[in-house]
Parts: structure tokens; C-alpha cells; sequence
């Protein structure tokens, strides 16, 4: 019997080991918290009696003490941390991704543990970038525990879904994955959502994307007639975005696209948002406003001639990358040849003409006002004039039409000359008529006069040479005698 008691005794050791262990077990809870790097983090511990004194540890070792005051461990975070008198919670700032680890509160005789995984995420660039650049964003992590494997969801300022590209996965610990290229519409918060099966994690890591550039499209086409007044304008987004690094940009023109470009004004953007312009040497006048907003762009042509057409380039230049943004100016003129007005019968043409190619969903239109179908001229594809023949007097209107829509319109008033003018012109053509026939005839009897005179001199130089010719036979005759 013996024996079968050292057995009984020993199984209820061991049950009694089991059932305080368990215990010991239900009362020191472990929960798992998320952090990430570069922000503060706040560790919970509940239910805390006001009254009482609470002690953080981190791996065993003190980091804050509070009872009736504060004490300071010797903890690597313990300068970074305070702890909440009213809630006893360990508020850490500025987290490292070291700071990762077990993290213990003790208060009376109850410890709660808390295991702390910490992220970190970088965007290259310093998440400043420019239009139709990709940035790529590396993600970290560090657990007391086995690291898991992460699936992780991208969304732009937009809330837009963005598939990235993973580069490298050497290790769980780290991601990096390649980005959309950008756009400027792209600035703003971004979130980068992280999931893990076990532990369970779902957490949401917001990061700043700022991409310079402008509202304006890339490029824009502007229709404008000769002798009218235009204003050209760039809109930058560096305000918007709260952009506080500085930057420089120019604007230029040239007339073609294979021309030189010739520098109209410079300016730079200060980190604090200051602008300052300097207008440049140019071919043709034009004038900087000076009431404007301070993120735009602006110049003036008060009097449009047809050679200011052509392309004018605004560039923006930070550390040594550019973006730009280029307004196309067409520019149309209507003329008449001949110039002036009409005589009755006469017939004149009307020539419509812009500064560069139309593109194929636009085209140039000659009409007559109050006139009928057969008074209406267009231009063929992708020409830049257009010309109408004009037998009558009465307004003609020439128009750009793109996407049916008329952009800019010329008008051409074709008038009809006085009668006195056409009697005029009829008399001018009468004696001019008058005057050719004179003219052929004096020229006819001049040639027929000189050609008699020449060949009357032409016979009697004939004569002179045969008398020369029989006077000197009849002298040799005399001297043979």
C-alpha cells in the first residue's frame, strides 16, 4: 500500500503544481500592441485602482515608477516615456523600432504583460517627388515573437486601391515595394494597411506623399486672334500641398518646336513659400501682372501679333529633377487679296490662316452671314488655312471650331466699291488698253522704220565696197599698159 500512496501523493503534487501555475498564468494577462515607428504609442493597462502605484518594465528592466511621484528607470526609452497619473497607461514618444519587446505593469500584486510589435516605414525621396516619378516604400518590423508574414494593402490620397510591386523580400523583417508613377493630383496622406493571420494584426500606417507640380495640364492649347489681348497661366500646387522645400523654375518660348527657346522670366520659391521673378530680355513684349496669387504663374501679351505663337514652357526644378507644363498659342489672322473694296464684277480672295496645324478634331470655317449653304468654306484636315473665293459684297466670319465647339472667330467685311470707282476702273482699263495698243503700234512702226533704215545701209555699203572694188581694177589696168 505503501507504494500506491507515493503515487497518489505524487499526482496531486503535480496537479497542484498545474493548478497554481494556471494561476499564476490567468493572472499575468498578455496582450499584443501595435506601434510604429517615429510616433508616439501609448501601452494600456486596465483596471488599475486609483489609488495605486503602478511600475513599468521593459525586458525586466525599469522604465517608469509612479507612486506618490515619479521615478525614472534606466530603460533605453525611460527619457522618452511619461506615465499618466489619472489612467497609470506608459505613453512612449518618438518609438524605435528596437523598442520593440515585452513590456510588464505591475500594480499591488496583478502584472499585465504586454507584448509590443513595432513598424516602420520609409518612403524614398523623403516623400517629396515630382510628376511621373515612382517612389518606393520599405516596411520593417520587430516583435518579441516569431515574425509573421504580412499581406499589405496600398491606397492613394484618394482612397484609391494601388497595386504595388514587391522588389525584395529577403527576410519577414523587411518589404520593399515599388509604387504607381506619380501624379500631382497623387499629394496627400496615403495609408498603407497591414494584415497578419497570427498574431492578428490589422493595422492602418498613414505616410505623406507631396508631389510638386501644377494644376494645369501637361499641355494645353490656347486659341487666340491677331491684335487681342492674352493672358498666359501657370498654377503650381506648392501651397496646397504645404510644399517647405525651396525650388526655382523659368519660363520660355519658342516659336517651333525644333526652335531656340528663349527665356521670358526666372523665378525661385523660398521654403517658407516666397516667390520671386525676374523678367528676362525677349522678342516681343509682354507684361508680368502684378496682382496675382503667389503660387501662379502669369504673363500678359497685351497686343498679340502672329509671329507670338508657338509653345511657352513653364519648368520647375528641385534638386537637380524637372517637371514642366506647356501652353500651345494658335494664333489666326484673315486677309484679302486684293485689299480694299470691291469693284462690280471683280473678284477678290479671302484667306483664313492660324500660326501651326490644327489637330484632327479641329478645322477652320469660312461662312458668310445671312448667306446660304454655298457660301460656307472649311479647311481640310490637319491644314492651317483656308481660302474663299468672294464675288459679292457682305460680311464673311471665319471660325475655329475643335470638338464643335467654336473657339475663337474673325470677321472680314467685304465692301462694294462706288460706282464712280468702277467707272474709274473701267476707264483706267479702257485707256490702259488704249495706251498697250499705242504703245504695240509706235513699237511696231519704230521696228519696221529701223529695220528699212538698216537695210537701206546695209545696200548702200554693197555700192561703196563695188566701186572701191572697180576703181582699183582699172588702175591696175593703166599701170600693166
Amino acid at each position: 500500500m505503501k507504494p500506491c500512496g507515493t503515487v497518489v501523493s505524487s499526482t496531486l503534487a503535480v496537479f497542484l503544481v498545474l493548478h497554481l501555475g494556471l494561476i499564476a498564468i490567468m493572472g499575468q494577462q498578455n496582450e499584443l500592441q501595435i506601434g510604429v515607428a517615429g510616433q508616439p504609442v501609448i501601452l494600456t493597462c486596465r483596471d488599475i485602482p486609483r489609488d495605486s502605484g503602478v511600475t513599468w518594465r521593459y525586458n525586466n528592466v525599469v522604465i517608469r515608477k509612479f507612486t506618490t511621484n515619479h521615478l525614472k528607470g534606466k530603460a533605453t526609452m525611460s527619457d522618452r516615456s511619461e506615465i499618466n497619473t489619472s489612467s497609470k497607461h506608459l505613453k512612449v514618444f518618438n518609438l524605435k523600432l528596437s523598442d520593440a519587446g515585452i513590456y510588464t505593469c505591475e500594480y499591488d500584486s496583478h502584472t499585465v504583460s504586454i507584448s509590443l510589435h513595432v513598424f516602420e516605414l520609409t518612403i524614398s525621396l523623403d516623400g517629396h517627388f515630382l510628376p511621373n516619378e515612382v517612389p518606393s516604400l520599405t516596411l520593417v518590423q520587430n516583435s518579441p515573437h516569431h515574425l509573421p508574414d504580412l499581406n499589405i494593402a496600398l491606397f492613394d490620397s484618394n482612397n484609391n486601391p494601388v497595386r504595388p510591386k514587391l522588389l525584395q523580400k529577403s527576410t519577414p523583417q523587411q518589404y520593399v515595394l515599388e509604387l504607381k508613377e506619380l501624379e500631382a493630383t497623387d499629394s496627400g496622406p496615403w495609408i498603407c494597411h497591414v494584415h497578419s493571420d497570427s498574431p492578428l494584426i490589422n493595422h492602418n500606417i498613414t505616410f505623406d506623399v507631396k508631389v510638386l507640380g501644377f494644376q494645369n495640364p501637361d499641355l494645353e492649347r490656347k486659341y487666340v486672334t491677331v491684335d487681342s489681348t492674352v493672358i498666359l497661366s501657370w498654377h503650381l500646387n506648392f501651397q496646397k500641398i504645404i510644399w517647405k522645400e525651396a525650388f526655382t523654375g523659368q519660363l520660355n518660348w519658342k516659336q517651333q518646336e525644333r526652335a531656340t527657346a528663349h527665356e521670358l522670366l526666372d523665378f525661385n520659391v523660398t521654403a517658407r513659400g516666397e516667390k520671386h521673378e525676374t523678367k528676362k530680355s525677349s522678342h516681343f513684349r509682354f507684361e508680368i501682372p502684378e496682382s496675382k496669387p503667389k503660387n501662379t504663374i502669369k504673363v500678359k501679351l497685351p497686343k498679340v501679333h502672329f509671329n507670338h505663337s508657338g509653345q511657352y514652357q513653364c519648368q520647375l526644378a528641385y534638386k537637380r529633377r524637372y517637371t514642366q507644363s506647356k501652353i500651345e498659342l494658335v494664333v489666326m489672322k484673315v486677309s484679302a487679296n486684293p485689299v480694299g473694296p470691291l469693284p462690280r464684277g471683280a473678284k477678290m480672295t479671302l484667306t483664313c490662316q492660324v500660326s501651326s496645324p490644327l489637330p484632327p478634331n479641329a478645322h477652320l470655317r469660312w461662312e458668310r452671314v445671312n448667306g446660304t449653304q454655298m457660301d460656307v468654306k472649311m479647311s481640310k484636315q490637319n491644314e492651317a488655312k483656308v481660302e474663299v473665293n468672294v464675288s459679292a459684297a457682305g460680311l464673311w466670319n471665319c471660325h475655329l471650331i475643335e470638338d464643335n465647339d467654336m473657339k475663337i472667330s474673325l470677321n472680314y467685311p467685304v465692301e462694294e466699291a462706288p460706282v464712280w470707282i468702277s467707272y474709274v476702273v473701267i476707264g483706267a482699263s479702257i485707256a490702259g488698253s488704249v495706251l498697250v495698243f499705242g504703245l504695240v503700234c509706235l513699237c511696231t512702226i519704230t521696228g519696221i522704220s529701223w529695220q528699212r533704215r538698216r537695210q537701206r545701209a546695209k545696200r548702200m555699203a554693197r555700192a561703196r565696197q563695188y566701186l572701191l572694188e572697180n576703181k582699183t581694177c582699172q588702175c591696175q589696168h593703166r599701170l600693166n599698159k
